[in-house]
Formats: structure tokens, C-alpha cells, sequence
């Protein structure tokens, strides 16, 4: 049950379109701008000390990685609401953990996609993906229940679920 939640990304209608609309600017008028202004930079002469040229293939290179990653979340998009409520941890959710079975050492943060944050009036959440290291270990799991994860260090981590609920959009 956890695999089949683990890609997608919950989106409102107006945030789809909100980023449906960046992607179409992205792969029209932005990669046209982006052209021109190589061209341009080209047409100054040597390649090897032109500032204007590398910094416009530098700003090439940022914006076909954003359509890339536009395409990608819109194709894995659930257009709606996150589920209001959900015995089990699941994208588009609250979570409250703590570390090690310490309740004074506590995290709460968004499971899901950075562009949630814009669906809210806070952005003091911090955001895991479902596919992080914490994410995956708690994606399906169930207020108490424990789970373990590698750290970036290679030490493991217990964590215990204290609280899953649905993210406030409004």
C-alpha cells in the first residue's frame, strides 16, 4: 500500500495550474529568451572569455532542469485535496515524530512536495518526500507505530509517529 502513495505529489486545481502555466512559459518565451541571449553572447567574439555567453548557458542549464522536474511533478500530480484524514501516514500529510522514543525531541513537518508550501499561509514546515530516507520509512504507517531509517551519516534512526493529520491549505 505504501509503494503505490510513494510518487505522488497532491496539487490543488489552482496550483496545477499555476505550474502548468510556468512549464508552458518555460518551454515557449523562456527557452526563447534564453537563445537569444546565447546568440547574442556568441556573436561577441571569443567563447573562452565571454561571461555574457557562459552565464546565459549557465541559466540554460537551471531552466531545462526546473521543466524537467515541472514535467515530473505534474505527471505524478493527484489533482484535489490532500486526504483530510488518514489512519496512516501518507502523502499530503501533518506528521509529529519523535526520535529515539524521546517525546521532548520532536519533529513536525509536511510529507510531500515543496510546492505545497505555497498552498498555505506558513512556511515554517519543513517538507520530506515520500522518497527521502524518513519519509519512506513512515509512508503508510500508523500513529504509534516505530520506524527506522539511515541518516545520511550511515547511523540509524527509531522514530515513533505521535500525530498524522491533514495539511492546513487554507
Amino acid at each position: 500500500m505504501a509503494d503505490e502513495h510513494k510518487n505522488i505529489i497532491w496539487l490543488t486545481q489552482d496550483a496545477y495550474d499555476k505550474l502548468s502555466s510556468e512549464l508552458e512559459f518555460l518551454k515557449g518565451e523562456g527557452r526563447q529568451k534564453v537563445s537569444t541571449k546565447i546568440a547574442q553572447a556568441r556573436d561577441e567574439g571569443d567563447l573562452s572569455e565571454n561571461g555574457g555567453y557562459h552565464a546565459a548557458r549557465e541559466e540554460q542549464g537551471q531552466q531545462e532542469a526546473r521543466i524537467r522536474q515541472l514535467e515530473v511533478m505534474l505527471r505524478d500530480a493527484q489533482i484535489g485535496e490532500a486526504p483530510a484524514t488518514s489512519s496512516t501516514v501518507e502523502p499530503g500529510m501533518q506528521v509529529t515524530i519523535c526520535y529515539d522514543g524521546d517525546p521532548d525531541d520532536t519533529d513536525t513537518f509536511l510529507l510531500g512536495s515543496r510546492e505545497l508550501l505555497g498552498l498555505t499561509d506558513t512556511n515554517e514546515l519543513e517538507i520530506y518526500s515520500p522518497q527521502s530516507p524518513l519519509g519512506s520509512a513512515i509512508l503508510g504507517k500508523g500513529k504509534g507505530d516505530t520506524a527506522t531509517y539511515e541518516g545520511p551519516n550511515g547511523h540509524e534512526f527509531e522514530v515513533k509517529i505521535l500525530e498524522i493529520k491533514a495539511f492546513p491549505t487554507a
